[in-house]
């Protein structure tokens, strides 16, 4: 099969398209002949090398989420899953191939009227949304700032904060054109990349859910209401600064808290209902899939450095053939 691997540590240049043996299911597991690949900014991190906890050694494929048909079985696993269209959680790695294998716990049927690109640009950027916002425990009512709102979860934040009855979903972005992007999705006011808006924008907010992290994350405490909650789910900025925290401490009198959420943490049968509700919800037409671009697996590299340029609006998904 044709695959990407991660050749060295470093930038979009070291993915290299090889030919490799095709996967075996193991106990399990699912072989899934894929028709789209979805590219996330954490694919870049683990690329680089910046994410320690997915370290691993060069020559690994990259990729965490895929969309086709399952075509194998492992031992344990019902046959009749063969021939079925899903979505599958490959872990942290092993998608960015023409076949893919993943657990079978983790598969999701896809809806009829589903794209399979589709399926992975809403993917696991929609279910890390939904359970940010959980974990940050929004209410209906409340109001809420999605950091860094243009990237895959954050356009699924402002439309799952909106869908949820904020009375008010500001976004931080990088241009007037994404920002009314943004507000096609739901969002209420738009800001600068430091936090700035109109004087309509509201002064605090109850929940402020972070992709960027990186230098600036502290000055963004002084938005938080009394009681509010900051979750971070992205460094896309790189970490924030080692005493970040003094920031919370001066204002103790407030209440305020910030935490990091991952969907690791997730058990898997939650994830796996949360992912099939959000996509009847897209069915519904009451979620949005953003795709940004659909590249051929062979224009990986390209893909990696459009994230990287700061280009993208939604997410960039990946076919077996040019799309």
């Amino acid at each position: 099969m044709k695959a990407v691997i991660v050749e060295t540590f470093g930038g979009p240049e070291v993915l290299a398209v090889v030919e490799l043996p095709d996967p075996k299911p193991a106990a399990g597991q699912v072989l899934v002949t894929t028709e789209a690949i979805g590219v996330g900014g954490v694919d870049a991190l683990i690329r680089s090398g910046a994410l320690a906890a997915y370290a691993t050694t060069p020559g690994r494929i990259p990729g965490h989420e895929v969309a086709g048909t399952v075509t194998d079985v492992g031992p344990g696993v019902d046959p009749g899953w063969i021939g079925q269209r899903v979505w599958a959680f490959t872990g942290e790695h092993g998608g960015y191939a023409e076949r893919a294998v993943a657990s079978a716990e983790t598969l999701v049927a896809l809806p009829r009227t589903m794209s399979a690109v589709d399926a992975v640009t809403l993917g696991s950027s929609a279910v890390v949304a939904h359970f940010a916002l959980r974990h940050a425990r929004f209410a209906p009512g409340e109001s809420v700032l999605v950091r860094g709102a243009a990237g895959g979860i954050g356009v699924m934040a402002v439309q799952l904060a909106a869908r949820g009855g904020a009375r008010a979903v500001a976004v931080t972005t990088s241009s007037a054109e994404r920002g009314e992007r943004l507000r096609e999705l739901g969002a209420t006011h738009v800001l600068d990349r430091g936090g700035q808006g109109t004087k309509d924008a509201p002064a605090a907010y109850d929940v402020i859910i972070d992709i960027v992290a990186g230098a600036d994350l502290p000055s963004f405490f002084a938005g938080l209401e009394p009681n509010g909650r900051m979750v971070a789910v992205g460094v896309m900025a790189g970490m924030p600064p080692a005493d970040f925290g003094a920031e919370l401490i001066a204002a103790f009198r407030k209440s305020m808290s910030f935490a990091t959420f991952s969907a690791d943490t997730v058990p898997t049968a939650d994830r796996r209902a949360a992912t099939a509700e959000l996509f009847a919800a897209a069915g519904r037409g009451e979620l949005k899939a953003v795709v940004h671009e659909t590249l051929s697996l062979e224009q990986a590299v390209l893909a990696h450095r459009r994230m990287e340029s700061g280009v993208v609006f939604g997410r960039i998904a990946l076919t077996p053939t040019a799309g």
